[in-house]
């Protein structure tokens, strides 16, 4: 049975819309969102994300597995060891969150009215009839006035959802990198007493990392961070599915489907793109040498990183730490779309 909140929000957006201009208006309320995304996102999600690049980038023998890291770090750091690097996401994540939702709100428009000629773009709305490759041959062979005169809502199918991930991962990408590069050289730092460690804070960080090796330093791991985002594909895409599937099937209210499909989709994530997260986890805290005087440059190239998870641990390697964020995954990711569609749908 469906949902009678969610029903009552998809014949409120779903119709066709008369012009193009009055949905532009609207882009900004996923930038907005966004900001509240973001912050869901770090209080619920960092202590996970640390304990999972400290298993990603050390020594195979330092830690015996995900409950052994969390103790050594509290008891040696703290409670707030397990936030260390927290600053960074939590500007970082607002606006990263912004960009990427707000982007995705636009190219989700921007596909349904110009390739596949689709009245709505709401994730989880219509009949759920296919995954949207014929629409999608369909809408590049036809003009937009040919689908959009017809009286039904038309609605954007899984793959312009995931295709629409696809650039909104690339695009926010050049936000990520030099802010994830930050808070992973952050999170690998030990010692217990701030003068023993090599940065103070992510300031301190930013600046010695652009004095040596300028932006290009700043934006170390860029084309790994791409790769790794591009997987938003399947993000957006299963969101999509699980969201329509939910509705139709449940008589949960939409906020209850926001919850459930925002955290099963986040873990359809993970699980097709923790290797390539593995690798630009180690590419960013790869020494940069120079005159930074961090040690020596490991990994010049993509293929060299990934060449040498393999080499030292075989393909298990490429799934270290996959647990701490495989249960961050949910709770996070589900609180983090949680705000953002409450926030669409309270936004004017």
């Amino acid at each position: 049975m469906a949902s009678p909140a969610l029903d009552a929000q998809m014949k409120a957006e779903d119709a066709p819309p008369t012009t193009t201009k009055p949905s532009s208006r609207r882009d900004y309320k996923g930038f907005v969102a966004g900001v509240f995304s973001g912050i869901a996102k770090l209080t619920v999600g960092h202590p996970f994300d640390t304990i999972k690049v400290r298993l990603q980038t050390t020594e195979k023998g330092r830690f015996s597995g995900p409950l052994q890291c969390v103790t050594q770090t509290v008891k040696n750091e703290g409670i707030r060891g397990l936030y260390k690097g927290a600053t960074p996401p939590l500007v970082g994540w607002m606006f990263m969150d912004s960009i990427m939702l707000g982007s995705l709100t636009v190219y989700r428009r921007l596909l349904a009215e110009n390739i596949f000629h689709a009245s709505s773009w709401t994730p989880g709305a219509g009949d759920g009839a296919g995954l949207g490759f014929t629409t999608l041959l369909d809408g590049l062979k036809s003009s937009p006035t040919s689908s959009s005169s017809s009286s039904s809502p038309t609605y954007l199918p899984p793959l312009g959802h995931g295709i629409a991930g696809i650039f909104a991962g690339t695009t926010v990408s050049f936000i990520a990198a030099p802010v994830e590069h930050v808070k992973a050289r952050l999170q690998i730092q030990y010692a217990a007493n701030k003068s023993e460690r090599m940065y103070s804070g992510p300031i301190d960080c930013l600046r010695k990392i652009y004095t040596h090796h300028g932006v290009r330093g700043v934006y170390h791991g860029l084309c790994a961070t791409i790769i790794f985002r591009s997987m938003f594909f399947f993000w957006w895409g299963s969101y999509d599915v699980i969201s329509r599937w939910m509705r139709q099937k449940t008589n949960i209210s939409a906020p209850a489907i926001n919850f459930w499909a925002g955290g099963l989709s986040a873990q359809m994530f993970w699980l097709t793109s923790y290797p390539s997260d593995l690798v630009k986890q180690r590419i960013m805290t790869d020494p940069l040498g120079g005159g930074l005087g961090d040690g020596e440059r490991r990994f010049p190239r993509w293929k060299n990183a990934a060449v040498a998870v393999y080499r030292e641990s075989g393909w298990r390697g490429y799934w270290r730490g996959f647990l701490p964020c495989f249960l961050r995954a949910f709770p996070a990711n589900a609180m983090a779309l949680l705000a953002f569609e409450g926030v669409m749908r309270s936004l004017p």
